[in-house]
Parts: C-alpha cells; structure tokens; sequence
C-alpha cells in the first residue's frame, strides 16, 4: 500500500487504533466462528501495518497476500494459491481446473480445508475483478457445520466498493489524534526530535500517519533534532507525491484528468483571493484541534458550472466527476466543488509536470478554470490563447458560423464530442438567419453529438435552439424533445410524420434524420432500410466523408433489428471508409458494433480485440453509446462463458440510471443480459429492480423483441411451475417479432430450465430448435452451450458429429485435432506446432462445436486421415509426441 507506516520495532505497533483492533480481536477470538473482516482507509493511513499486527498476534498460521502486481484475469487468484499453498502441485491444478468464480471459491474453500487459519488480503480495489468476484464468492459459501471456519481480513482503499457479505464487519480508519500522532513520531525517531520540531510536525501532518512517516524519513536527523531549521514546507509534494503517488496512478486517467482541473482551479482561485501563504498557491493542509479533527486551510471550492464548461473546453471528459464525489474523493456543496481530503488536492498538483504551474502563473487568473483545463491536457500553448483573436472576432457573422461548424464536423469526427456539441450549436446560432440549411445541418449534428456522448440535456439544448424551424424539421425538433422528455404521445406522431416524408426524399442527410426518428419509435426495419437508402445515395455523390456517418447509423440499425451478419458487413465497411478521412470516433463506433456482433457468435477473441479498440478512443473522446456497446458486449462474452458474477459486475453500471450510468438510449436494451447475468450470480433483487422497470419501459412499445424479453426475465425470476407459463409466454411473444437470436437464448434457458427439472423429454424440442437456430447464426458458443444440454437430456444431436464436418475444419484445426485424437495433451500439441497451448485450447473448443462432440475422447471416431502420410495416418508424428512423453515421464520418475 502507498505509503505504509514502516516501524522497526519487533511487532507493528499502532496508535489510536482501539476500536479497529478490537474488531481484529473479535475476528481472530480462539471461539470465533471465522467470517470477514474489511478494513477500509487512505493512502498511508496504515492498513497494511493493521493487517501485520493481526497476522503477528494471531495463535495459529497466518497469510498475508499482496495485491498483485498486475491486472491479468486470475492474477490476484495466483497471488491467494501462491500464499496459501506454496510450490503444492494440488494447488496449481486447482486454480488450472476451476471454471468461473463458483469453482475457484469452491477451489479455494476445498484448499484451506477448514483449517482455523487468518487470511490476510491487502489492497482488494488493486485486485483483478475476477479474482474479486470469485473471493466474493468464497466469502458467502456456506461453511460446513462443525468444521472450523476461515478468518479473512482484507483491506481496501475507502473508496472501493466492498461486496455484501453476510455477517462481515467494516471498521474504517481515520486520523490519529495529536496525542497518537506524538507516540508515533516519537517511536519513529531515535533519537527523540526537539520539541519544536514535534509540535510542528504534528500541525503539518494533521493527524496522518503516513504523511507524518514520510516527513520524517525526507527531513533528515539534523533538522528533527533542531540542529537545521525546518523548511517552510515540511510536509511538501515530494513528501504527498510518496504517499498518494500509488493510490493516484492506479485511478483511472480520465479521474485523474480531470482532479488536476479541480486543483490548478482551485490553487489558482487561492492565488486570486489572497488565501495561498506561498508564491506557489500553497494552502494548509490542515491544523488539529483539541479532539484531534482537522480545521482544514483547504484549497477554496470552484464553482461546479465553472469547473465542467472548462473542462468540456478543453477536452477533459466530465463523466467521472459524479464518481469521484460519489466515492468521497471531491465534496460538492453549495455549487463548489472541493477536495475532501486536502493532502489529495496537493498531491494532485505535485504529481503534476512543472509545467503545468509555469503555465497557471503565466495564465494569470482572469479565466482560472479554462486556463487549468488546458494545463491539464498539457497545452501550455493554450493557456495564454484561450481567448478569441482579434482576427476571428473581425469575421462576419456567416464565416464565424462556418467556422464553428468546420471545427465541430472535425471534433465530431475525431475529437472530444461534447466539444464538437459547443462548437456546432454556436455555429447554429450565427447561421440561424443567415445560412438556414447549415444551421438546420449544424442543429442536427449538435444533436448527433451530444446523443453519443450520452448526455440528454445538451440533446434538448440542441433541439430547442431552432425555434424559427418549419415543416419537417419542426416535427423532427418536436418529436424527438418530445421523447427525450417521454412524452410519447406527442412524440409519435410528429417522429412518425418524419419518417414518412424524409423517407421519401434522396438528400443524405435528409435520411439520416429520417431513419433516427425511426430508431427512436423502434421500428428498426424501417431505419434500416432507411439508411441503407442514405448509403446509396452517398455512394452515388461520392460524398466520402459522409460515407462513414451513413455506415455508422446503418450499422447500428441492423444490429438492432438482429440482422448482425449484415451489421458486421457494414461495420467493417464503415472501418474501412473511416481510415482514409480520418474519422476515429466513427470507427470506435464500428468496433464496438464488431464486438456485440462477436458475442453472439461466441467469438471471445474478437469480442475483447473490438472492444478494447472501441474502449480505447471511446473513453478519451467522450463516446457513452460506443463505451456502452463494448461493455455490453464485453458482459454477453462473459456469460457465454460462465462467468456470471464478472458480467452481472460489469453491467450494474449500464443498467444505473443518471449521469454514472450507461448511454440513456441503451439502459433499457441491456436489462435482460443484466437480469440473466444477475439472476446465476445470486443478485436476485438486483435483478427483480432491473425488471420491474425494465416493465415500464416495454409497455411503451419502443423495441419489438421487449414484450418477450420482459416475459424471459419474469420467467427467470419467478418460483416454480410459475418459470414455465412466463416461458411458454416469452416463446409466443417472440414470434414475429424479428430477432432469431434472442429466441433462440429464450428456448435455450427454457429447455435448461426443463432439463433440471427432470422432464428431458420436454426440454428436447426447445433445445433442438435454439441449437439449429444457433447453428444457422454461426453462433458457435452459443450452439456448443444447446448441443451439451441436448445431450444432457438423452437427445440425439443429429447430422453433424460425422466425417462430412471435418471438410468444414481449418488446416491448424484438423492438424490440431488429429494430435488430439491420438491422446496428445495441449502442451504437447502447441510444442509440435509452435503455439502456446491457449491457443491449441481455443482450436479445440471451434472443433468440438463444428463436429458436434463435448470432449477430445470423441475426436477418433470423426478425425479424417492425415494426407500428408498415406497409410500412416501421421503416425510418424504420433511416435514423436509418445516418445517426448515417456522421455519426460522417465526424467520425472
């Protein structure tokens, strides 16, 4: 943990902790009964010793774990096994053999085997989340009677998260009073520091020990024994920089971005007010007062609106702000906004490049906020031209508006979206009456991205800014304000009257309007067809840089309407339209089409190349819908795969509503995964919230598959012969309704469903029906899922666990499948081939699913014969993987 409190003394030894240690006591008491106990603080506030003093005191073996050096799946997983069972070959091959979060916590419940032994875990938020998520696991198994129980005490950063546990305690630690602040310095000093020195070093360091350590440990003995005077700063940024430098590198970027804004604004409103004492804007961190509290010289708050404008000029996303007030990082009060913990502010300002601080002094103060927007994205250069040049203000109006509009047309294409959104809204504004179809064409794009970046107020600033429009942008303008205040009786037939008109028109533009309005009423043939008629249009004017705005939209529109062959079709066009003009958020959109599209084929690999790519510009550019498909389709993959809790963990904020949720167009789109995912990892009530408004929203007929899909999550949800009617509804509601693959999902879980309720003869048809719908898709993950269950039921798969399949294998995976079939394990396989055995995995599993069979055991039956040995069949090759076995088999022995 960054800045740990280091003593030498034999054991840890704490100060002002009573409470905490009794709760230690309480967890660790001969008598207990195991459990959990969370130790949350700061950076430095002495979670690790805490966790070094239970492990030492503790009568019985103790571990303590590490939070892994990186961030890998399963690593923090690795980490536990290594602690836990050191060089023991049982606990490598449980950890290689569990399958999703409930094996490794079975893995891991079956590896302490009931022993009465202390886990310590520290820095859980510095875990991976499936290692979290299977620990979470872990924690609420059922423990067998009369066996003693584990003690798990784990430490975490006051700002994470912690899962609910049943039974498990929380103590947080805060600051030491002025008393346990002395016995500390003194214990760290030998010999004892003047007494000067102590009274001032307590003032400084607030109540925080590990601020006060790292003081000590910067100052030197000849300043603490008074010998040197102390420097006007003792606790200074090289001091804050040791002990948050770790908690601040591990925030995400955009977090981080935008707490350097909330602090150069902040030292630069103390350098205005006359607050700083220093010619560095420094402000007291804080005094203790009697009772050991802090009366904290903050830096001053800055205004709220002040703080997003500013950052939203200048590129700095403004998402993460409700989190960081949400997690208690930054505390908005009274419209400002301030840090919390006013050592973070400072460190925050140290950890930044130096300059940045020759940039705010050069600045000056008349514009604090946009000067230390662009400080923050490191543009000196910006900071002294953040006003409009003479030559600009000089323009006419219509060339000012023009270039407003040339300006957000790149943004949008390459840049911040909710700049692209300021910019065109003012070139709306000075093209109003002057050049009324750009402004038309400037509110609409305004629109366009503010839609992407997920914001619905400035969707309404957009749309209300034409007020002098006729005809169908009136309706445009009307129905669509109309539904984003859900108002949707008026909403319809205004969006309807667009649809029909500028359905009819040959303009581009025109029918990217019309085809919006039609996703936004849910009728998703029709924005399909729509914009498949824009795309030809923009085909025959070779208008190239639209070209990839129309794929976009068109891409989309198939994939809502579940023609997902066809949306990665047009995808990848859209990619590589977007290349040579330079349009990067338009492919981050196409990527993250490209990856929903693999989760339905089950294409794991695809699935985390195009989202990671979608991920990648998504986040810095501000694009919510495109990072809300790519997590979507990141949490499909996952629960394709068994990992059910990771899905259900990585939904929750898809599903959330407000400004820290996902896109407000998407939310509902998402439900059903998240109720699946939510429902097999244990979050019922989660899941039954989630419904019951997902309810509401099906009742307004904007998506066609929602009335079946509502029925599949009541089924889901509901006990007993219930499950069955809202299956049986959630069947008959599908019909007609044009999306074969969640359909088929839907007879998949219902034929489950049936298969564990001991009726296999009813589950087959459903089960049979959802694999030849899967197999038609190409949905390969998906089709193995129905195939292991028909087979589960007795049922005969039927036409393609045959010879005639193999023809339809790759080379690399006849090769491989060939190795397999003669008893080859995965390491020998990717030795003979030159591939790791990862891949020689996942070759294996695309063999399974498209020959039809569950295990390698059944390969010899289908293997067809190797070509390149007539008569042989590659025994030859065979001989050469027994024999490297049995050399090494000899070796071991």
């Amino acid at each position: 943990m960054s800045g740990a409190t280091h003593v030498t003394a034999p054991g840890p030894r704490l100060y002002d902790r009573a409470a905490e240690l009794a709760a230690v006591a309480r967890l660790t008491a001969p008598a207990g009964d195991g459990g959990v106990l969370f130790v949350t603080g700061g950076p430095g506030e002495g979670r690790s010793v805490l966790l070094a003093r239970a492990a030492d005191d503790f009568p019985g073996p103790a571990h303590r774990v590490a939070a892994p050096g990186h961030r890998a799946p399963w690593s923090g997983a690795r980490a536990l096994f290594a602690a836990l069972a050191p060089g023991v070959p049982e606990a490598r091959r449980a950890l290689r053999t569990a399958r999703g979060e409930d094996g490794l916590a079975a893995a891991v419940s079956g590896l302490l085997g009931g022993l009465p032994v202390l886990v310590c875990l520290d820095d859980l938020h510095l875990w991976d989340a499936h290692s979290r998520a299977a620990l979470a696991a872990a924690w609420r198994r059922d423990r067998a009677p009369g066996r003693p129980a584990p003690r798990w005490l784990v430490s975490a950063a006051r700002h994470h998260r912690l899962p609910d546990v049943p039974g498990a305690e929380t103590v947080r630690l805060g600051r030491l009073g002025p008393e346990g602040a002395r016995a500390l310095l003194l214990d760290l000093c030998a010999p004892p520091p003047a007494p000067p020195v102590v009274r001032r070093l307590v003032e400084e360091a607030a109540g925080h020990p590990g601020v006060l350590v790292s003081a000590v440990r910067h100052l030197g003995t000849a300043r603490l024994a008074g010998g040197s005077p102390l420097p006007e700063q003792p606790v200074d940024g090289a001091v804050l920089t040791e002990v948050y430098g770790g908690f601040l590198k591990h925030l995400p970027a955009d977090a981080r971005r935008l707490l350097t804004v909330v602090a150069l604004a902040g030292r630069t409103e103390a350098n205005r007010t006359g607050a700083s004492r220093t010619e560095e804007g420094r402000a007291d961190a804080g005094r203790i007062d009697a009772g050991g509290r802090e009366a904290a010289h903050r830096l001053p708050g800055v205004a709220v609106d002040a703080i997003l404008g500013g950052a939203r000029a200048a590129g700095v996303p403004v998402e993460p702000l409700d989190g960081l007030v949400a997690d208690g990082l930054l505390c908005r009060a009274d419209g400002l906004l301030r840090f919390e913990d006013p050592f973070l502010g400072r460190a925050v300002l140290a950890s930044a490049p130096a300059s940045r601080h020759h940039g705010a002094r050069r600045a000056g103060a008349p514009r604090p906020v946009r000067t230390a927007s662009a400080l923050a994205r490191g543009e000196r250069h910006r900071a002294d031209r953040l006003g409009p040049p003479a030559a600009v203000r000089a323009l006419a109006l219509t060339a000012r508006g023009r270039s407003h509009l040339v300006r957000g047309l790149a943004a949008l294409a390459g840049g911040p979206v909710m700049d692209a959104h300021e910019a065109l809204l003012r070139a709306a504004e000075l093209l109003r009456d002057r050049a009324p179809t750009e402004a038309s064409d400037a509110r609409f794009l305004a629109m366009e991205a503010a839609w992407a970046g997920g914001d619905v107020a400035a969707c309404l600033a957009a749309l209300d800014c034409g007020g002098d429009a006729g005809g169908t942008e009136r309706d445009f303008l009307d129905g669509l304000g109309a539904a984003l205040t859900v108002r949707l009786g008026e909403a319809r037939p205004a969006l309807a009257r667009v649809v029909a008109r500028d359905g009819a028109e040959d303009d581009p533009r025109l029918l990217l309007r019309a085809g919006s309005a039609a996703l936004v009423l849910g009728d998703t043939a029709a924005a399909a067809r729509i914009h498949a008629r824009a795309l030809a249009r923009a085909r025959a004017e070779h208008r190239t840089a639209l070209l990839p705005r129309v794929l976009e939209h068109l891409a989309y529109a198939e994939l809502r309407a579940g023609r997902y062959s066809r949306a990665a079709r047009t995808a990848r066009e859209g990619l590589r339209a977007a290349e040579p003009v330079e349009q990067p958020n338009t492919a981050a959109h196409q990527h993250a089409v490209l990856a929903l599209v693999a989760s339905v084929t089950g294409d794991g690999p695809a699935v985390a190349e195009h989202a990671g790519l979608a991920l990648g510009t998504a986040r810095p550019h501000g694009l919510v819908q495109a990072a809300t498909l790519a997590e979507w389709a990141l949490a499909r993959d996952e629960l394709g795969r068994g990992l059910a809790a990771q899905a259900a963990a990585r939904l929750v904020p898809l599903v959330r509503p407000g400004p820290r949720g996902g896109h407000f167009a998407l939310r509902m789109l998402v439900v059903p995964c998240f109720v699946e995912a939510a429902v097999a990892s244990g979050r019922t009530a989660e899941a039954r919230s989630a419904a019951g408004e997902y309810a509401v929203w099906a009742a307004q007929g904007l998506d066609g598959p929602a009335p079946a899909l509502l029925a599949r999550c009541r089924a889901l949800l509901a006990q007993g012969e219930e499950a069955a009617y809202w299956f049986g509804e959630a069947v008959r509601r599908h019909e007609g309704c044009g999306n074969d693959f969640e359909r088929a999902r839907t007879l998949l879980a219902y034929g489950t469903w049936l298969r564990r309720r001991r009726r296999p003869g009813a589950a087959r048809e459903p089960l049979r029906d959802a694999l030849v719908t899967f197999e038609r898709a190409a949905a390969d993950g998906w089709a193995d899922h129905a195939r292991s269950e028909l087979r589960a039921t007795g049922g005969a798969i039927g036409g393609t666990a045959d010879r005639t399949a193999w023809g339809l294998l790759t080379p690399q995976q006849q090769r491989i499948a060939r190795f397999a079939a003669r008893g080859a394990t995965n390491r020998e396989i990717a030795d003979r081939l030159a591939l790791s055995p990862r891949t020689v995995d996942h070759h294996l599993r695309g063999v399974f699913a498209r020959l039809g069979i569950r295990s390698r055991v059944e390969l010899p039956g289908v293997a067809g014969p190797d070509p390149r040995a007539p008569g042989q069949d590659g025994g030859t090759e065979a001989k050469g993987l027994v024999s490297s076995r049995a050399r090494r088999s000899a070796g071991s022995s």
